[in-house]
């Protein structure tokens, strides 16, 4: 058997009958044969010869069956069995029949000029045949009225950054005036502009949808927006809240021009002229079950569109990025755990724009190095956002006005998560927290994975194994830490009627998702058979929290780990297959993994409450995630805590995500940072890596690393695979980790005051350097560095074997976070020492961070005194921030039940100002602060125009201790 995905066009060769097609081969009408040739013998009669002619007639014979044979095999291979889901029909005939059984009339397809084809550059051709898994030839392409010019590797210009073929320059692409839609009327509304789309001619995809109507909404000075739809037919819209804008910028920052034939979209940023979208480069295809549009890009620095294993930078270098939910250990290029339709652009100068599709269903992103890109998705609608930015920072936040901003997390959620698929009993677990106390190694939260379950079972626990669990969970609770399950979507369904309440219950309630018959889809996880609940009925949310609380009364745990929710699947669909539909195999299959949509997952024809799978598949971990952090806040009476691996768009407003099962490897290290930094441009802040590895054996040099970086992380934890050995043995490496994360608890206070501005500003946290320098182009590709906040810079050491790390530092003064050392710099590259003890920390000028006498837990450490960091610029000032409450109630900022302090330096002085007071800030002090780059020793200093006593160092380095300030009252720092 031949697979498609591994032939390569310029390695493959067919005769001139098979590359016809089936009509090209010598077929004869019955009805005009010759009768007597009927009744002739299939092989005639043994003529009177020698034995040597009668061995060359049986030789020919066997030539012309092999012949015959190859021929038919070359046959076959360009003509998919029509089952095939990633082959779309070609059109051969002038009707076809539509999924309604009417019949569409095609219009003659003209083959295009070859010399107008040739005219269009490499980098500017847009894939006329996409199907991932074709081998198109030169009939197949211009069938569809498209231009084919094959491109060997060695004519492109750059055979090294331009591949041609498949995954490289399309062979078969549109020429010019390709068949679109063309605008045939526009109105004024309140809002912007509405017309009418219409195509005169069908297209090679079934069920095009010939009218559309088009809105274009400017609804803020620096958000448009633009909806098509088709104005007959209700479609399905991704159920996500958002903005609904009553009135029209009054002073946007953008214009939008419309080309009417064919029709096109151009959307320029007045400040500059840059062009920032323009779909006028490719038709735009609106068929029921393929909807295409393309847009020039203004450079090839692109950043987003998860979730993918890559560099944080996108390479456009004809790059096809898929999205549709997948339960995969992270590798390359694959579509993974998440669906983020979402990208942000750098532009000439350093200004920055996004854009947003909403839409769920199963899509490609085709890069292409013109620059430009072209979605294709299968379902609902075209609905999408234009965000003006102009800096990094601006267009997440615009895009989180939009999706909602993320939670602010409770305070524990932010100290260190251990975990282990392979805690034998809870003793086991019991013996690692205990170890943990021993050598006083930071630790706020303990995880189980699905060893504590009977059988594998949710809102169960071994009775035998496991039966001191709530016991461990108390004396948890006791030391100050707190516990974390996990929970799987799938729901036994094979236990005996009445012996596991909430498959029983969940029957009677009818919460789990059916098949296209209407009875309960069955599939296979963990458990064995199981059942799905549908997460997008509000009976399933009432059901899931019901079976959390009783649960909860058991073991009370403290926040949940929803894995499994792409949702996954052990088998394909299910355990009766899935049913012959263009739900199932639709006219065009985007590249995902396994080739099909139901690939270890449900039905693409389940059925949920507001929709078919096929349309909500993607959604399942944002629904689940929006179910388990409302029944923990009902439980419990504070914020929730919710780790989850599938996601989507406004997930940060319910959930935080890891990166999930990656390997213990160098590469899976390096590859996390990239992976953080672009969830926090999605939206989802609380994002981490699991530290170590979880998959294979950890060498300690790695661990170690790889714990400092994990310190980093805005969500922390250490999570390994099972059989794995425990890494940090050794007195050494222990002592190393121990460090790492001392640091990440001496950084509470900013780390949390970062989370603030994330829930209310709709900032990031882990930030790439160009958010902060988006006019030094050197910063765009780093992802081997990254910020917390704008002035927390951090260089890890990704590499085995070495004692030192490579840093970019753009230019601008800096400070040595441990030492106080200034570090100027043009912008360039620095060689640092990293021995394995230290990960690089350095301050940038002009930042004020508040921090804090570490501890094992964050609750001991959150009531320790502070020490002030000031990093003077070169004119001696600097500026800073704290955000203080109880660290677990819920709308703490909505309600004012809050401290916010800010801290600012000129001229010598310090003041710290209480903007807002609240109880908690009465119980912290100030004892101490530290200002680097302090130019001539003082004096005096002055507290309050009392003197202190200081040190000055010779590096610049002015030291106040011994401060007893009370954190809730304004106060003086001067120095002369």
């Amino acid at each position: 058997m031949v697979s498609y995905k591994r032939l390569d066009p310029e390695n493959v060769r067919f005769s001139n009958a098979a590359l016809l097609g089936g009509s090209a081969l010598t077929q004869e009408n019955e009805s005009e044969r010759d009768p007597e040739e009927c009744e002739r013998p299939l092989i005639p009669p043994r003529p009177a010869c020698s034995a040597t002619t009668g061995l060359l007639v049986l030789g020919s014979l066997l030539l012309v069956l092999c012949a015959g044979w190859l021929l038919a095999t070359m046959f076959w291979l360009h003509n998919v069995p029509s089952d095939q889901p990633h082959k779309p029909p070609t059109p051969s005939s002038t009707n076809r029949t539509d999924a309604q059984g009417s019949k569409e009339q095609i219009l003659s397809v003209t083959v295009p000029n070859p010399q107008a084809c040739a005219v269009i550059a490499e980098s500017w051709r847009f894939d006329c045949y996409p199907e991932s898994r074709a081998v198109v030839t030169r009939e197949m392409c211009e069938a569809r009225g498209c231009c084919f010019i094959p491109v060997s590797s060695s004519s492109t210009s750059s055979s090294s950054s331009s591949p041609s073929g498949r995954h490289g320059i399309p062979w078969c692409f549109y020429p010019e005036g390709f068949g679109s839609y063309s605008l045939v009327s526009v109105n004024d509304t309140a809002l912007g502009e509405e017309g009418r789309l219409v195509r005169d001619t069908k297209t090679y995809y079934p069920g095009d949808i010939m009218t559309l109507h088009l809105e274009i909404r400017h609804e803020t000075n620096t958000r448009l927006r633009v909806r098509i739809t088709d104005p007959s037919n209700s479609r399905f819209e991704v159920p996500i809240t958002v903005p609904n804008a009553s009135t029209k910028a009054d002073s946007p920052t953008y214009s939008v021009e419309l080309s009417k034939e064919p029709f096109g979209l151009i959307v320029k940023r007045l400040s500059t002229g840059t062009v920032l979208l323009n779909t006028t480069v490719a038709p735009l295809f609106y068929a029921d079950q393929f909807l295409q549009f393309s847009s020039s890009l203004p450079s090839r620095f692109i950043y987003g569109l998860g979730e993918h294993r890559s560099t944080f930078l996108h390479n456009i270098q004809w790059t096809t990025l898929t999205m549709w939910a997948r339960d995969v250990p992270p590798v390359e290029m694959t579509n993974l755990y998440g669906a983020h339709p979402f990208y942000l652009a750098m532009e000439e100068g350093g200004d920055a724009h996004g854009f947003f599709l909403l839409n769920s269903n199963a899509m490609d992103v085709a890069l292409q190095p013109a620059p430009a890109l072209t979605w294709r998705t299968i379902g609902g609608i075209l609905d999408f956002y234009v965000f003006l930015g102009p800096d990094p920072s601006s267009v997440v936040s615009q895009y989180l006005e939009v999706i909602g901003s993320p939670a602010m997390p409770v305070y524990w959620a932010l100290g260190y998560h251990l975990c282990r698929w392979g805690y034998d009993s809870s003793n086991a677990t019991w013996d690692v927290v205990k170890s943990m106390r021993n050598y006083g190694i930071p630790q706020d939260v303990q995880w189980n994975d699905i060893d504590y379950m009977q059988r594998f079972m949710d809102f169960t626990y071994d009775p035998s194994r496991f039966s001191t669990l709530p016991e461990l969970v108390k004396d948890l609770h006791f030391h100050g830490q707190r516990y974390v399950m996990i929970l799987d979507p799938g729901i036994s369904s094979t236990e005996p009627a009445g012996s596991y309440s909430p498959y029983d219950e969940g029957l009677k309630r009818g919460v789990f998702i059916n098949d296209s018959d209407g009875n309960t889809l069955i599939g296979k996880v963990w458990p064995g058979l199981t059942a799905y609940p549908d997460f997008s009925s509000d009976v399933t949310h009432e059901w899931w929290y019901d079976n959390l609380k009783r649960f909860h009364e058991k073991v009370p745990f403290d926040g949940l780990w929803i894995d499994m929710n792409e949702p996954s699947n052990f088998l394909d669909g299910s355990t009766n297959g899935c049913p012959s539909s263009s739900l199932e195999d639709p006219p065009y299959t985007p590249g995902i993994l396994g080739g099909l949509l139901r690939s270890k997952t449900l039905c693409a024809t389940a059925q949920h409450k507001i929709s078919v799978h096929y349309n909500v598949h993607s959604l399942y971990g944002l629904m689940e995630a929006k179910a388990s952090a409302s029944a923990l806040q009902r439980i419990a009476g504070k914020r929730p805590f919710v780790i989850s691996r599938s996601s989507f768009p406004s997930q940060g407003m319910y959930s935080g995500h890891w990166l999930g099962d990656n390997r213990s490897q160098w590469k899976d290290l390096y590859a996390s940072i990239a992976g953080i930094m672009t969830f926090n441009l999605l939206g989802i802040p609380l994002v981490g890596a699991d530290i170590c590895g979880f998959g294979e054996e950890p060498q300690e040099e790695m661990c170690v690393r790889w714990t400092q970086l994990g310190a980093f992380y805005p969500f922390t934890r250490n999570h390994n695979g099972i059989d794995m050995k425990a890494s940090g043995r050794k007195p050494l490496a222990r002592t190393a980790m121990r460090q790492a994360l001392l640091l990440r608890y001496s950084l509470f206070p900013i780390l949390y005051t970062l989370f603030h501005h994330a829930h209310v500003q709709g900032h990031t946290v882990a930030r790439p350097l160009m958010f902060e320098f988006p006019g030094d182009v050197k910063t765009y590709g780093i992802d081997r560095q990254f910020l917390w906040g704008k002035g927390l810079l951090v260089t890890p050491v990704v590499d085995p074997g070495v004692d030192y790390v490579v840093g970019y530092f753009p230019a601008g003064l800096w400070y040595d976070y441990y030492t106080g050392d200034s570090v100027p710099s043009k912008g360039e590259e620095l060689r640092l020492q990293a021995p394995l003890d230290k990960i690089n920390l350095h301050l940038r000028e002009g930042v004020i961070i508040p921090t804090q006498r570490p501890n094992i837990t964050l609750w001991v450490s959150s009531g320790q005194p502070l020490h002030l960091v000031s990093a003077l610029s070169e004119d001696g000032s600097a500026s800073g921030d704290l955000f203080w409450d109880d660290g677990e109630s819920i709308d703490t900022y909505e309600t004012n039940q809050y401290a916010y302090i800010v801290f600012d330096v000129t001229q010598n002085v310090m003041t710290s100002q209480v903007l807002r007071s609240h109880l908690e800030a009465t119980y912290i002090t100030v004892e101490s602060a530290s200002f680097y780059g302090v130019k001539a020793e003082p004096d005096r200093v002055l507290v309050n125009s009392q003197d202190a006593a200081f040190t000055y160092r010779a590096n610049q380095v002015l030291t106040v201790s011994d401060l007893g300030l009370n954190l809730s009252q304004n106060f003086t720092i001067s120095w002369m």
